[in-house]
């Protein structure tokens, strides 16, 4: 198939649901073609006793606007490289437009937005009343995620799901509560162009820009285009039926 007709720049920026399907249990919105693979991980999970449970999956662009707009205002918290708070208003609009893209995507840019794309919990490792953070601490040796980062480590390939952002690039953080499904979202990977992103930047209110659209060719190279590649075993899983 044609990657422009299977991934038109409505999906890969997020202005259309047309791609998706929404799960009951656990509550999460996923590519249709995901939905299969991802509950036969978690059956393979349940079966180890981790309960595993998507915290955040399909993002639209609106969603992602608000996010990003809320960061840019300083109404929403931002990290430095690590992880340490900052105080939006206090740095320059072209400072903040970077230190945003270290932990968030622009809106249209994010790989939410495919649905192939969404961040992972073990619910029955989490202590009554615990509050989640979303930070690398969680799930490293110590961490209260970290029997979830060993499961995945050794099982996640064989149902196709790969982790885009499990290394220090340059770009985004990493993030080993994100897992992407290989293969779909390598093709919409390979689909998606930067003239598509500043198309649905220039019809909507994003705070920073005049920033931004100056900057997105270097940024799309370094936090869009700049992900770890997926291992061929998870790329050529093989469908479940």
């Amino acid at each position: 198939m044609d990657e422009t007709q299977e991934f038109p720049p409505e999906l890969l920026t997020g202005r259309t649901r047309s791609h998706l399907s929404a799960l009951a249990d656990p509550t999460c919105v996923l590519h249709n073609q995901v939905i299969v693979p991802f509950l036969a991980m978690r059956a393979a999970a349940a079966a180890e006793g981790i309960d595993l449970v998507p915290f955040s999956s399909f993002r639209d662009f609106d969603r992602q606007l608000t996010i990003w707009n809320g960061k840019f205002r300083g109404e929403r918290p931002i990290q430095d490289r690590a992880g340490r708070p900052l105080h939006a208003l206090a740095l320059s609009p072209a400072e903040r437009v970077e230190a945003i893209l270290w932990w968030s995507a622009l809106p249209g840019a994010s790989r939410h937005h495919w649905g192939t794309d969404f961040d992972v919990l073990d619910r029955c490792a989490m202590p009554e009343g615990y509050k989640l953070q979303v930070v690398p601490a969680e799930y490293l040796a110590g961490g209260v995620f970290h029997g979830l980062t060993t499961w995945l480590d050794s099982n996640m390939h064989a149902f196709g799901f790969f982790r885009p952002f499990a290394t220090d690039r340059g770009g985004v953080q990493p993030e080993p509560w994100h897992l992407s499904y290989a293969p779909v979202a390598t093709r919409a990977h390979a689909a998606f162009r930067v003239h598509m992103l500043r198309a649905a930047l220039i019809e909507c209110a994003i705070e920073g820009r005049d920033e931004v659209l100056a900057q997105l060719d270097g940024c799309f190279a370094i936090y869009v285009a700049n992900v770890d590649p997926a291992p061929e075993g998870a790329v050529c899983s093989p469908p479940l039926k």
